[in-house]
């Protein structure tokens, strides 16, 4: 495959993949897969026995660049249940001035009993980036959903700000057709906000993990607001009657990630009824 980097000019990659999960017998099984452009998935896993189906969503060219589109669609069928994730951060790549904004979208429809877990590891957004990250959850009555988003916000590791580009944030979550969450964010480079007090504080990661298709549990609730935290990391619990959310802010992807490893370790046994068995490739 021909290799595109950030300031090629090759025309931008156009990738969609479309999944179906389906319970057959005790099983959670990959049904239908199709794609069309560089987005796949590894082999499917069973680490944790058959009910529970686990999978790699991979993007070969290991970043999305100016104006790709990038389309990821998932039905989860009754009964079944699947965990999603990615072998490593997604790099959101510097933009050219005569491109369209690059885009990633999330569709995830799910049926009555239906589980999925949304689980990607990081966003890095360049300086300079400018991209749309999208996510639509439509459950059925009795469907549940885990899932969270983390984004980093330059390369701070190599001394990179986020000085210019934006970020959109775009999130509805659907429960038997009406709409019961919805957000929506936008961060400049060099916006106020980034430092502000009632924005980022200063900080370069941000992001927010969510529990849905369930009345909020003043258990769990309890439980993670008395996590720690860890250093340099701050976090808020919201209760809405159907959705729970964890906000955090930290100045490191590591340890925010940490931290929602953690909560999400807490929450499975509470929301799904079983322990929390982390994918195999985080431990690579």
């Amino acid at each position: 495959m021909k290799g595109k980097g950030a300031g090629d000019d090759f025309p931008p990659w156009q990738a969609r993949l479309a999944l179906s999960f389906a319970r057959s017998g005790a099983r959670s099984v990959l049904a239908r897969r199709e794609h069309s452009g560089p987005l796949v998935i590894q082999k499917t896993l069973y680490p944790e026995g058959e009910a529970v189906c686990h999978a790699v969503v991979v993007h070969p060219p290991g970043g999305i660049a100016s104006g790709d589109q990038l389309e990821i669609a998932l039905e989860v069928e009754a009964g079944a249940h699947a965990l999603l994730t990615t072998p490593g951060a997604t790099k959101w790549y510097r933009s050219r001035d005569d491109s369209e904004c690059s885009r990633q979208t999330l569709v995830a429809r799910l049926a009555a009993g239906a589980v999925l877990e949304w689980l990607p590891q990081e966003n890095i957004v360049f300086d300079a980036a400018r991209g749309r990250l999208e996510t639509r959850l439509e459950l059925a009555s009795g469907a549940r959903v885990i899932g969270w988003e983390i984004v980093c916000l330059g390369r701070t590791a190599s001394g990179e700000r986020f000085a210019h580009g934006e970020l959109v944030q775009h999130t509805d979550l659907y429960l038997d057709g009406r709409l019961v969450w919805r957000e929506r964010g936008r961060l400049a480079g060099a916006d106020a906000l980034l430092c502000s007090k009632v924005g980022l504080g200063g900080n370069t990661v941000y992001g927010t993990l969510w529990l849905a298709g369930f009345a909020p549990d003043p258990g769990l609730l309890e439980r993670w607001r008395g996590l720690e935290a860890g250093e340099g990391v701050a976090c808020a619990v919201t209760a809405l009657p159907q959705v729970t959310l964890m906000r955090a802010l930290s100045a490191s992807a590591e340890a925010l990630r940490a931290h929602f490893v953690r909560a999400w370790q807490v929450a499975r046994p509470h929301c799904l009824g079983c322990e929390a068995v982390a994918p195999r490739i985080w431990a690579t």
